[in-house]
Order: structure tokens, then sequence, then C-alpha cells
């Protein structure tokens, strides 16, 4: 039988998931069996290979195979190729010549790689790849799988002695012992076969490795019958019970282990298995004759009293028809167990309980009659008395001489009493005595009062049994003879001195606890006379409680190259042990190294980093394990296991707790520097330079990233890894990729160039080395990473765009006026790789129109008046020159009131990219100018002082525009009237532009208008009396048409007030004073002419003075300044 090949049963599966991966997506996908793998020194391994993805899937696919080993885990081995007999190394080209490393087709994408007697240095990674037949790659084309390769110590061992023969109906009764050492998680299937001539070998019963008992195809309702059954005793032994042998039993039985592994993908796999001895069992048949004849038995014993060292006779008596002509079987028994039995020709068989008396001549059978059968024993011991009982079968011969059994029939019961008599021999012994699992049992047993020669028998009975059963026996003649189970034991029987025996069981396990009977007997002229027994209760400690395994470390956190030392302390009894250590990475399980009980060693992989050294101690066992240069491989959780290797079997022990142990990188010492800040033009190449500036190590390596940092988030821009292999970043678009390029230079310096910088490259650049060392594997890990930043500035290039500062800042025109507004640009505009852009921008006063562009000439030359309905009617009356190159007027033609606000010129700089886009460069504008537009000028202005007068008849109220603002002015006079004792002024009379009059006086009054002048208003009020006093004053508007609104108010201006007192009889008064009033104004008329004569003449004597003295006084510009004459040519 071999391990099934669990690996064959997922073909199926995976092709499946190959035909699924091949409709999602045409790309090219490579699987392995996912590792790692956990393999058997000898066994088989096979990894399978599938791959899918191939326009044509029913091309036949060529794999190759290569294995990376631990040892140099840079360096790829290869082993087989489909396509080329030459592509295997000489390491592995002879095993693959003898086939004993092949390619296993199972469909044109899936193969299977097997190795047939795997081998310790076959451990590594193995790495499947697909021959890429097509001429475009897509997709992965090779999958890796890793392998460890362990120790077999599965151990599987059984009696090679059975009975010669058996009949049919007779129980059988086998035991195996079945154990594993190996610390993964592995699970034992066991069961036992029948192995019949030319045929294939059939389970019996067996054992599941999830713990399901089953039995085999033909055995199945025997086992449900219970007639077969299949008993785990303990830890590794395993007994077959079969209650009822058949003739179809007949065969060579042997017991079979199996030790099953889950691999990563959770299905079980059979890594190795193993067979005990054959046992043969010859089963003879019977035939069962229907009995119709009726057998009486009968017993009788003489005496039924004894004392202890008489002789016990018991008869069994049978009687039925024909006696004479048949055969029969008698059996004595005591209580219900089988003592002795006397088959139909005479052979003795002797239960286990009696089979040491036997031997010894104290039990003896014989046939005295046809009818009488007797069973003498003697001498009798007290553990000899009970009930009695004889049972008899008649036996029937065939033809070929075997006989058949018939029914049996008992006897009456007989009660046999024996009394203890005075002896002078006495048994001495430990009554209760302790022993620990595997070290030496010895028990002593002291014999006084001897007048005779002596012989002993050491009997067991464990706590699952009732009966003794004999262990070992020596004669009065010193001959020693095995018995039972203790057959194939390392037992001794020994007489120490004249009256000591001792018993010596080498390897004590637990099922050896129970009960030792040391039963001594007198013989006098080779017959017992005397016997005395004693026994002791024996307890067999567990090994696994005895010993403690403890694992300490002085330095378990170390950096990379330091020396680790690990303690496994294993303290307890000595026992031969193996003793394993082991490294667990994350889930992964791997062996080290185990060291037998024999001193030998088994290494695992590549574990030349580790040295083991055993020190011996009074209390303990320290077990080294010294870790030379530890790497991160190294870096683990590690424990010590143990197992003992006691009666064939492998008991593991207790292991220790787990010890981490930690191995850092050392801290970086890295100093980097870059400047901090580059500030660099548009359309320029940034230029970044990164350096180290600390000592380099000569077998350093560095790998350096850019990021890129923005408000919006941080991206990837560039890497280099410590290969000097470029990777870009994912978030990197194909636009920047083509402007950034990286190098390493001497130092090292690590330099990034962005080439046509761009306003969005403005950020922070960080610069992150990360420097790479080897270990002392050679393998290389990596530091802590190093940054340093450098801010990059992107602006636009300094502008020469300079406008004229003399300016208009603002103007106040006239309505109907033409308004040029000017904007020159004093810069050189001549550059060719520059084209500029002209605007005007508007914004009106109190609107919501605010720095509207009216008018723009673009940089390419177009003229556009951009769309806005509010402007429509300013747009129509825009003129756009450009006298010269660097003047841009605006010229506003026939302006309005409503075209007032600001006017701002820009200017705009623009030049193309490397894209050919134009960017702009520069921007400039010029101040606002302010744009004032009156109808008018507001010029009016109201005559007149105030006046306090008091009348008693007419008076007139003057209105008198001294000025107005524009020949087209119309007026619109108001008079008011404000009472002495009220602060309402009221309205009396209003004279409107277009002569229309209004009187608001009242119909109690009379008044009348006069407007005599175009300037001269006069409102005279009729017949007054006291109660119209009061203070009057005219309110004059001014009123212009306007182009965009017709008429409209221009000013408004008000009059001195005049204060009127209106008396009854005060006519005279009024009339002097106004009189006076008119002389006064006269006289300083006069006054104000004459005043003006005397100052034109005294101007004019002034004058004549003045010109008289220049004519006689000296020149003193020509004495003290004389001109001289202009030099000839020959000076």
């Amino acid at each position: 039988m071999k391990c099934p090949r669990d690996s064959e049963r997922r073909v199926g599966l995976l092709l499946c998931l190959v035909l699924l991966s091949v409709c999602g997506e045409a790309r090219v996908h490579t699987e392995a069996q996912t590792g790692p793998l956990y393999r058997v020194v000898g066994s088989l391994l096979s990894i399978s290979c599938n791959v899918s993805g191939f326009s044509s899937e029913s091309a036949q696919k060529e794999f190759e195979f290569r294995i990376t080993k631990p040892a140099k885990p840079d360096f790829e081995i290869n082993i087989l190729s489909t396509s080329d007999e030459l592509f295997g190394y000489a390491v592995y080209s002879p095993r693959v010549k003898r086939s004993e490393i092949t390619v296993r087709r199972v469909s044109p994408n899936s193969v299977f790689f097997e190795i047939h007697h795997l081998q310790k240095d076959d451990e590594g990674e193995y790495e499947c790849t697909v021959i890429n037949s097509e001429s475009v790659f897509s997709g992965t084309y090779s999958a890796k799988t890793t392998v460890k390769v362990i120790d077999n110590s599965l151990s599987v061992s059984s009696p090679d002695s059975t009975p010669p023969s058996y009949t049919e109906g007779d129980a059988l009764t086998l035991t195996c012992q079945a154990s594993s050492n190996t610390i993964q998680h592995t699970h034992l299937y066991f069961a036992w076969y029948l192995q019949k001539d030319g045929q294939e070998a059939q389970p019996i019963i067996s054992l599941d490795r999830d713990f399901t008992l089953s039995a085999g195809q033909g055995f199945e309702e025997r086992y449900q019958a219970g007639l077969i059954r299949l008993d785990k005793i303990g830890e590794a032994t395993y007994k077959l019970k079969m209650a009822h042998l058949q003739l179809s039993d007949n065969g060579q039985i042997y017991c079979q282990a199996q030790e099953w592994i889950q691999d990563p993908d959770r299905s079980w796999y059979c890594i190795t298995q193993k067979e005990g001895v054959e046992m043969a069992v010859n089963v003879k048949a019977k035939e069962v004759v229907p009995d119709t004849l009726s057998l009486a038995v009968r017993i009788s014993a003489q005496p039924t009293v004894l004392k202890e060292g008489q002789e016990l006779s018991i008869s069994c008596n049978i009687d039925t028809e024909k006696l004479e002509e048949r055969f029969f079987s008698v059996a004595w028994l005591r209580e219900g167990v089988e003592l002795a039995s006397i088959g139909p020709t005479g052979v003795l068989f002797v239960g286990p309980e009696y089979s040491g008396r036997e031997k010894d001549g104290e039990i003896r059978v014989a046939r005295i009659t046809d009818r009488n059968y007797r069973l003498i024993l003697q001498p009798v011991r007290t553990e000899d008395q009970g009930e009695y009982m004889c049972r008899a079968w008649p036996q029937n011969r065939g033809q070929d001489g075997a006989f058949t059994q018939g029914a049996a029939q008992n006897s009456n019961a007989q009660l046999i009493s024996i009394a203890a008599t005075e002896s002078g021999i006495s048994v001495e012994m430990k009554r209760s005595v302790k022993v620990n699992e595997g070290d030496r049992l010895i028990l002593t047993c002291k014999v006084t009062g001897v007048e005779g020669q002596l012989s002993v028998t050491w009997q067991h009975k464990s706590s699952s049994t009732a009966q003794f059963t004999s262990a070992i026996s020596l004669s009065q003649e010193g001959i020693i003879e095995k018995d039972g189970d203790f057959k194939t034991r390392k037992v001794r029987a020994m007489r120490s001195a004249a009256d000591i025996f001792t018993l010596e069981l080498d390897e004590v396990t637990p099922s050896d606890s129970g009960v030792y009977e040391c039963a001594v007997s007198e013989w006098k002229t080779n017959s017992k006379t005397n016997s005395q027994s004693q026994s002791a209760n024996v307890t067999v400690t567990p090994i696994d409680s005895l010993v403690t395994l403890l694992l300490i470390s002085r330095n378990n956190k170390v950096t990379v190259g330091e020396n680790v030392e690990l303690m496994c302390r294993v303290k307890g009894p000595r026992v031969p042990l193996t003793l394993t250590w082991s490294l667990q990475h994350d889930s992964n399980l791997d062996n080290i190294l185990t060291l037998y009980s024999d001193g030998s060693i088994s290494w695992s992989g590549d574990q030349h980093r580790y040295q083991l050294k055993v020190e011996n101690q009074k209390n303990q066992v320290i077990h080294y394990l010294l870790i030379n240069g530890a790497s991160l491989r190294e870096a683990g959780s590690y424990q010590c296991t143990a197992s003992a290797f006691l009666q064939n079997v492998n008991k593991k022990l207790s292991p220790s707790n787990r010890l981490a142990v930690m191995v850092e990188n050392p801290v970086s010492k890295l100093v980097l520097t870059s400047p901090p800040n580059v500030k660099t033009n548009v359309s320029k190449n940034i230029d970044i330079k990164c350096s180290v500036t600390s000592e380099p190590l000569a077998s350093s390596r560095y790998a350096v990233t850019w990021v890129f940092k923005q408000q919006a988030g941080n991206k990837v821009i560039v890497s280099l890894d410590k290969e000097a292999q470029v990777t870009f970043g994912p978030q990197v678009e194909a636009e920047l990729i083509q402007r950034i390029s990286t190098r390493r230079t001497k130092g090292p310096s690590f330099e990034l160039t962005v080439r046509q910088a761009e306003l969005s490259d403005t950020g922070s650049y960080t610069c992150e080395v990360t420097e790479w060392q080897q270990d002392p594997r050679g393998e290389w890990y990596q530091l802590s990473p190093v940054s340093r930043t450098t801010v990059v500035t992107v602006i636009e290039p300094a502008t020469h765009l300079r406008l004229d500062g003399k300016r208009q800042l603002q103007l106040i025109v006239r309505e109907g006026d033409e308004v040029e507004l000017k904007c020159d640009v004093i810069s050189n505009l001549s550059d060719p790789a520059s084209s500029y852009k002209f605007s005007w921008l508007y914004a009106g006063n109190n609107s919501s129109i605010q720095n509207v562009t009216v008018v723009e000439l673009d940089h390419t030359g177009l003229l556009r008046y951009p769309e806005n309905q509010a402007l429509r009617g300013l747009q129509g009356r825009l003129r756009l020159s450009r006298p010269t190159q660097g003047s841009f007027y605006l010229g506003i033609q026939s302006v309005h009131e409503e075209d007032s606000g600001t006017y701002q010129c820009q200017v705009e700089q623009y030049q193309q990219d490397h894209k050919g886009q134009w960017q702009q460069k520069a921007s400039i504008s010029t101040g606002p100018v302010t744009l004032t537009v009156n109808v008018a000028e507001k010029k009016l202005s109201i005559g007149g002082d105030k006046l306090e007068l008091n009348v008693s008849k007419d008076f007139s109220i003057p209105c008198h525009i001294n000025k107005k603002s524009s020949d087209e002015s119309e007026f619109q006079v108001t008079w008011y009237w404000q009472k002495a004792n009220e602060t309402k002024h009221r309205p009396i009379f209003t004279s409107y532009r277009n002569s229309t009059l209004q009187d608001r006086f009242g119909k109690d009054y009379q008044l009348r208008f006069e407007h005599p002048l175009p300037n001269e208003f006069h409102l005279t009020v009729l017949k007054p009396d006291s109660e119209n006093s009061g203070f009057y004053y005219c309110e004059v508007e001014e009123w212009l048409p306007s182009l965009s609104h017709g008429w409209r108010k221009l000013a408004v201006e008000k009059s001195q007030y005049m204060s009127i007192n209106v008396h009854a009889d005060g006519r005279g008064s009024s009339e002097t004073q106004w009189q006076l009033g008119t002389l006064i104004g006269i006289f300083a008329a006069f006054v104000l002419c004459l005043l003006l004569v005397i100052f034109v003449l005294v101007l004019k004597i002034c004058r004549n003075r003045g010109s008289e003295g220049q004519k006689s006084g000296p020149s003193l510009w020509t004495e003290q300044l004389p001109l001289s004459s202009k030099p000839d040519a020959d000076e």
C-alpha cells in the first residue's frame, strides 16, 4: 500500500480555476502549488504547475523548473526542462537521466514536477516557468513554491509471533505500536490489513486521520455486531480484537500507519507510511452438526474441604448415547473462568492464570475412562477455593480428520473450601513501589523458614484486568521462562541470595502499573509441599510529568551580525531523549536540527549559521544553540521539543516555552544635504541635488524615492532602487514623466531634473534615501530611510513691461465732447517670442458694472468687443487706435453723462510653451482714470443780501440770477414764506421753466409776478397786512437738456432771506429806507471808481522812473563778465 496522491485529486479543481481565469481575462497566469510544503526524506515530492491565458489553450506548453537553495538565495539552479535535455545543471542532471526527477503531464497546460526519492539537499524554493510561444508578453510566466525536507520519524512495531493455527470461531488479539516525532502538526492514520494470496490487501478496520473509525469492505457486519474492534491504548498502542474468526480471515495480517500533514491550500497530504511485521493467521474450519442426543455432565470432588498444601481431585462424568463412538472436549472452570481443558485427542490446555503452575507440575489432567475425566491440583492454595464447574462439548470428526465442535453442556457448581495451614515458609515484599517511566523496576521478595528447594513465579495484574497473568518464573533448577506479553520485554528473574528473589523490568511504561505478585513454592523430592505469595502495588509515573524543558537566553534582542545564545534546560530523570530545535516564522514552523539519543545530529536545510553544544550537569542537561552572525532570517520564535523513545514508541514530552529572538537593523547613520529652497522661472529646468555627506560603507547600496508634496496631497514621482532601476509613481501623468529624469552621481549624490518647469510644479520635493547593507548571509536588508525636503517655487520671469506714469488720473468733460484715453507702454515690445494683449476695463459709478472689459486686442491680433447688454451703447461709440507699437488709445465719441466711471488699461505678455500652447508670462495695468461727464459746469449764482424791511403796503421780493451754467439753461423759481413764530417753510408761488405759474399763497391774498429780464424775477405781495410778516426767499432750479436723459436738473440755489415786518401805517418809513439804501449804493460805486483811477496813475509813474534808472546805471554784466570772442582755427 502507498499513500494516496491527494495532489492528483486537486488537478480537476485547479483546471476549473484555470478555465475561469481564461474566461475572465486574456493575460497569461501561471500558478504553482502554494507552499511551504513539508515532505519527508526518501518520499515522493510532487508540485503542480498550471498556466492559463494563452491564445491557444490546446497547444502543448513547455515548462522549466529551477531551485534556489537557502544557502545561496540569489543563485538559481536549473533542474529540468520539457524542451531542452541539456537544461539541467550537473548537480541534478544525473538524477534526471535516471528518471528520479521527472515532469508528468496532466493536460497541455498542467504538469506535475516530481522527485521520486527526496533528499535532504532538495530543500529550497522551486520555480516553475512556462516558455512563452507567442510574440507578446502579457502576464506572469513563473510561479514559486517553497519545500521543506524533514526527517522520517514515523515508527511502527508489532510482535512477530502468533499461534500456529486457529479454529473457526476462535478469538484473535493482535497488538501494534505506531508513533511519530515530527514537530509539525500532523495526524496519524492507522489500519489493520488482511493480505490474501494473490490478492490486494484489504483493510480490516482503520482509524482515519480525522479520528473516524471504520471497517473495511467485507468486515462491516462483524464490526456493527461488535465482533471486530480496534482499541487505542495510550498514545501509541493499537489492539485488533476479532471475537469469532472465519475461514475468510486466512492470510497475512499486518498493521500500517500513515503520517498526514495539511498543506497551505488546506488539503491533506501523506508524507510517509510504514507497515508492521506480517503475521500469518491460519483458520481451520469446523462443522457444527445438530446434536440430537442428550448430554449429561456431572461434577464431583474429593474432598470438598481441604487444607493448604493438600491434593484436590475434581472429576467430570459425562453420559450420552453411543458414548464409546464419540469424542468430547472437557473443561474445568473456577468462578466462571476456565482453568484447564482437554481436547478430543487428549491435548491439555491450561488458562493463563494457571499456566505457570502447570509448568511446575501443580496441575494434572487425565482421562480415566470414556465417561470420567479428572483434574488434580496439588498443592492447593487458599486462592484456589471457590465454585468449580465442568463443561463438555461433543466433537465430530470429519473425513479429513478435523473436529467440529457441538453445543456445550455445563454441570452443576461444586463449592471447594481451602483453609490455610501453618507453615514455616513466609514471603515478605514491599507493598508499594513507585518508579518513573523509562526507569528499571526492581521488586524484591524475601523468603524465610525454607526447608527444601524453592521456585518463584512473578505475576502481573494491571488496573484494567481482573486476573493475574504470568510474567516470568524461576524454577527450583534455576530455569527462567518468560510468559505472555513479557516475552518481548527486557525482564529478568534472579535469586540474588538464598532467601531473596528479584524481578527487574527495564524501560517501564505507565501500562506496567498495577499489582505484582511474588509466588514462592517449596519442593521436596520433585513434589511441591508449600506455596506462599505476596503482592506489591507498582505505580509508574509518566515521563512527561517528570521531564521539563525551559528555554532562556541572555541576549535575545540583537542587531544584524551579532551572536545569539539560546539555552534549553532539560530537568528530570535521565532517559534517552531526542531533542529538536525549531523556529517559527509567522505561521511556518521549520526544523533547525534534531539531536538523537545516540548522539547523531540531523540538520534541516541551510543551517550553517547554527552551532550546538551540550553540557551535562548534576541536576540538568543544558543544550546550547548558538547563532553566529544573526540575520533577519534568524528572527522568530524558537522552541525546543523532546521525545523519549521507550518500548519502540516515540513519546512526546511537553515542549519548552517559546522564546522570541528579535533581530533589528542597525540604526542608520546616513546624513543627507539638499538645498532648502529652489526658485526658478517658468520654462526653465528644476535641478535638485540630494547628497550623502556621511561616510558611506563600501558595500552599501542606496535606493532613493522622490516625493512631490502639494496641498492636494503627496505623490511619488520617481524611484531609483538599489539596483539603479527607475520606476515612476502610479499617479504621475504621462506628460510629467517626459519631463522628469533622475540619476546618481559620485559622492554618492542623487539628482532630480524637471525640464520646462511650469507653475504647477511649485511645491515641496522630498528626497527619501534608504541605505541597503548585506547581512552575514549575504542578503540585502534596508535601514530606516532618511529624507530631506526642498521647497521649489516656479515663478513667471521678471517682466519688463512698464507703462507711462504720466497718465491721466481724472478727466472732467462736458456731455457731447469727444474723449481720448491713452495707454502707452514705454518698455521694448520687440521680443519676437512674445505677443501682447491690450484690454480696456470699465467700472461705472454707483453701478453693478465693475471692471468689465469693453474692448480688447488679444495676443493673436483679434479685436473683440465682449458682449454686454448694459454696455452696448458705450461700445458703439468707442474708437480704438494704435498710433505706435506701444500705444493703445481708447476714444469715446459724443460722450454721455452715463459714460462716467473709471477706465483702466491692462497689458498682458504671452509666450508659447513646449507644447505650443500660449502661456501668460506677465501682466500690468495702469491706474484707474476717472472720467466725469457733466451736462454743463455748475455756475448758478443768486444775488442779493439779507434785508430787513418794515412796510405798510405792497412789497416786492426780488430773485436776481447773477450767473448761469449755460445759455441753454432754463429756470424754475419758487418763493417761500416762513412766519416768525413757525419753523415751516411754505411755498407761495412757483414759476416753472415752461412759463407755467402757480399761486400757492391763498385766496385772501394777491400776488403779482414779474419777469422783466431773463435773469430777473420779482414777486410782489399786494395789500399786505400784519399776518404777512415773516421771512421770504426764492429758490431757483437750473435745468439743461441732456443727450441721454432729456431735461435734467443741473443745480438748485436759494436767495438770502428778507425779513418783512408789515405795519398798518408804515408806508413813509419804508419808502425813506428804500431811498436811503439807493443813495448809499450810488456813493459806494463812485468811491470805487475814484480809487481805481488813482491806482492806475501811480502805477504808470513808477514804471517811468524805473526805465530812466536803467539807462543811466553802469552794466555789471559787461564789467564783471566780459564776453570773449570765438577762437580762430589757428589758435
